[in-house]
């Protein structure tokens, strides 16, 4: 099989020849120098013809796969090529089919142009959903192949693995899976990832038999028919009206409550100041009861200390000398006569030498102060 010339050192060796011959001018009687050019390139082309027809150059990202058809050991060969030069017999006797060892790419879309470039695309997944919706759904899915030889016997080779592979399996599962979903169900991101993830088991448990394992599946983007795009947005906007008026009645409870929390503060505050004011009076009513009391009971000890003071003057009067200050009082009272004729004899005479019959006289008491 024919490669690259990119790739052909043999091939390299041929051009640099030629081109070699072409830069120098040979004179024509230089024979000799230019049979030796000729035979080189004679055996450059020989050389590259051999490589052409014996060797075949695997890519670094490529499997090869050996088929012998005619001589022993006839049929698809289990070993494996990897990257490098294979010898095989030219003329059809064996052949070398190659497979793609990187990451492979599905992307399902009617938009093209969103894709990625240089991958393998089919038409979006029409899928209905559990309530009877259609949906138009782009996905990524991303393979690679893990069983070479498994996928050139099972599928067959090139590009099969794609034909009758992959793409075959991918609508059904992802109808499988992401059809259970109803039609809100599709805008909740972790119920389309779980789907998803079941769609990629499922497509595993079909194509791992066959040598090819999936590695991602990724919802892009979906869209709806317009007529249920405008239903599926008259419903959500229905649904936020029912949230609003729920809202609305839930704040109104909550302004009566608040209003009621607050009357009844009102109201326990006013308690509390009339129970503030009862308590002031109290306490004063309390504190002049109290202030009575003490003037009360500061009278009492007052009179009594005035009548003990008295008992004590009068206690005074009656001890030794009260005659001569009897005595004394009665001068003063006679200070204010000049004569007083009084009887000196007879039961009623004066004598003022006699104290005892003065006081007797003027009706006056032993011991009473005058």
């Amino acid at each position: 099989m024919p490669n690259n010339s990119s790739t052909n050192p043999i091939y390299e060796i041929a051009v640099f020849v030629d081109k070699m011959k072409g830069r120098f001018n040979f004179p024509v009687n230089n024979i000799r120098l230019d049979r030796g050019f000729k035979s080189l390139s004679v055996l450059a082309i020989l050389i590259y013809a051999f490589y052409n027809l014996f060797f075949v150059y695997i890519e670094p990202n490529e499997y090869g796969i050996k088929v012998i058809r005619v001589g022993w050991n006839r049929g698809v060969q289990k070993e494996i090529y990897h990257a490098g030069l294979t010898f095989v017999l030219p003329f059809g006797l064996q052949q070398i089919y190659r497979l793609p060892k990187s990451i492979q790419v599905l992307e399902l879309t009617n938009f093209p142009e969103t894709a990625s470039k240089g991958v393998r695309k089919d038409r979006a997944a029409h899928i209905q959903t559990s309530d009877g919706f259609f949906v138009d759904m782009d996905v990524s899915i991303l393979y690679h192949i893990k069983d070479p030889y498994l996928v050139f016997t099972t599928i067959g080779p090139g590009t099969l693995f794609e034909e009758n592979g992959i793409i075959p399996k991918a609508e059904p599962a992802l109808k499988e899976t992401l059809g259970k979903l109803t039609t809100e169900e599709f805008y909740n991101s972790p119920m389309r990832v779980k789907k998803a993830e079941e769609a990629k088991q499922n497509l595993n448990a079909e194509l791992k038999v066959k040598g090819i394992e999936v590695d991602q599946v990724l919802v892009r983007y979906f869209i709806y028919s317009p007529e249920i795009q405008k239903n599926i947005e008259a419903k959500k906007l229905q649904d936020q009206m029912v949230f609003t008026n729920q809202s609305a009645a839930r704040a109104a409870k909550e302004e009566a409550e608040l209003k009621k929390i607050v009357q009844e503060g009102m109201v326990i505050a006013a308690v509390e100041i009339e129970n503030g004011k009862a308590y002031v009076t109290r306490k004063i009513a309390e504190k002049d009861l109290y202030v009575r009391k003490i003037k009360a009971n500061a009278d009492l000890q007052v009179k009594l200390a005035e009548a003990e003071k008295v008992r004590l003057k009068n206690e005074a009067l009656k001890g030794i000398g009260s005659e001569r200050m009897v005595a004394l009082k009665m001068a003063d009272v006679y200070k204010g006569l000049e004569v007083v004729i009084l009887p000196s004899d007879g039961p009623h005479g004066v004598n003022p030498l006699n104290l005892e019959n003065t006081l007797k006289l003027f009706d006056i008491r032993k011991g009473v102060n005058p």
